[in-house]
């Protein structure tokens, strides 16, 4: 509240005492400059400039008690919450202020002896001379599969990572838990423990408006977006027993004869997902033009799983040895029927399991989030925390105290060292 105190002095004084702890707070928390001012030198409309917006908002009261606090800016209102230590009483903003904005926080309390005071003190953020700006992967109301990702890639590398880390939320209409893992500087991944429950709607919040990514570089904006889980849909390949299964919302439903690679290219070990689907592909490979081996085939109903080129789709010259020998060049071949079965399921993020395999599979060959257990997951963390989410938000929390996984392998999660050669068949 701005204007003139007109109450009696004894009144102004705790005001003026409030105010300044108010304003001392302030400055101390959000000033980029100097050292703070004494209460004698602060007052109720003191005003700050360049504040560092990564710090936030602090209001103390080392007498009486911080009650509400309101801070107001053009960009909406911030959040924020009352804790007390000691005898001291704190309220800090969740996340990072925006850079370049003007903020005005009005705080209520009592004083020592009850009585109610406000105090009102105005700011502004600094402008940033470099800034970093975020993408993610998902699209807006669009669905994915139980094994997805959430993706963001940075547009300049993250130095500060926990801080970062520290500014990402998550919101899901049914408890999940989960992890951040930085792949390297520009790129972090958020995987669940065990597959994303089917159906569940996901809201992901990147705070990062202000937030410091890397010294003197700001984050230039927020980040939102909502998408959905759809069925739980998982596709297991055995390279020996030359079937695959296929699981729909828990239940075997399908059981396919295929053809895998060849041992000369084998089809690699792991729990992919899928990535993408076109029809049809056209696949060219096998040694240059005129070769023996060479091959330039238009391919119809693939879904793909790897980057270096393995799919699942129709292989109707293969007809004759699926289920019994392995010819392929590294694709997971399927009588065409059956092709389209899956391909007319398929969306990106279902997990995709290729067993017993000669071959090992490749880190970052597809998203081979998972391809590492959750104990693994979480080394990737630059805050070393666990992630439990919620329809009401989520928070960091210590590994230590999360409930026993009861997941299983393949329709809960993937299977510890599933992307070895020679894996044991999970199928």
């Amino acid at each position: 509240m701005r204007g003139t105190d007109r109450r009696p002095a004894r009144r102004a004084r705790r005001y003026a005492v409030i105010a300044a702890a108010a304003a001392v707070g302030l400055s101390a928390a959000a000033c980029s400059g100097g050292p703070a001012p004494s209460p004698a030198q602060a007052s109720a409309s003191a005003r700050a400039h360049a504040a560092v917006p990564a710090r936030g908002v602090t209001v103390t009261a080392t007498t009486g008690k911080v009650t509400s606090v309101t801070v107001t800016t053009p960009g909406g209102p911030v959040t924020g919450r009352v804790t007390r230590a000691g005898r001291t009483w704190h309220w800090h903003s969740r996340w990072a202020l925006h850079a370049a904005q003007d903020y005005t926080v009005t705080a209520a309390g009592t004083d020592a002896g009850g009585q109610k005071v406000t105090a009102t003190s105005t700011f502004r953020t600094l402008t940033p001379a470099q800034t970093f700006q975020a993408e993610i992967y998902e699209g807006a109301g669009q669905t994915y599969g139980v094994g997805m990702p959430i993706m963001l890639i940075f547009s300049q590398p993250i130095t500060n990572r926990a801080a970062v880390e520290r500014s990402l939320e998550l919101t899901t209409s049914r408890p999940v838990i989960g992890a951040w893992y930085w792949d390297d500087s520009e790129h972090v991944d958020f995987r669940p423990r065990d597959y994303w429950p089917a159906g569940t709607t996901v809201s992901f919040d990147g705070h990062l408006n202000g937030v410091e990514g890397a010294s003197g570089v700001y984050g230039a904006g927020d980040l939102t977006q909502t998408f959905n889980i759809g069925d739980s849909i998982i596709a297991v390949a055995s390279t020996t027993t030359h079937y695959t299964q296929v699981y729909v919302n828990g239940v075997r439903t399908y059981q396919w004869p295929i053809s895998t690679g060849r041992p000369s290219l084998p089809t690699p070990d792991g729990t992919y997902l899928s990535v993408e689907k076109n029809n049809p592909v056209r696949m060219v490979g096998g040694g240059p033009p005129g070769s023996p081996g060479h091959y330039d085939e238009l391919v119809y109903h693939a879904v793909r799983f790897t980057y270096s080129g393995d799919y699942y789709h129709a292989a109707p010259w293969s007809v004759v040895d699926q289920g019994t020998t392995n010819v392929s060049h590294g694709c997971v071949n399927l009588p065409p029927q059956d092709a389209v079965t899956y391909y007319n399921l398929s969306v990106p993020g279902d997990p995709i399991t290729v067993t017993a395999s000669t071959a090992a599979g490749k880190w970052d060959d597809g998203w081979t989030e998972w391809f590492l257990t959750f104990s693994q997951y979480l080394r990737g963390s630059a805050l070393g925390k666990a992630v439990e989410a919620g329809p009401r938000g989520s928070r960091f929390v210590s590994p230590a105290s999360l409930p026993p996984d009861t997941a299983t392998a393949p329709l809960g999660t993937s299977e510890a060292g599933n992307f070895g050669a020679g894996a044991a068949n999970i199928g």
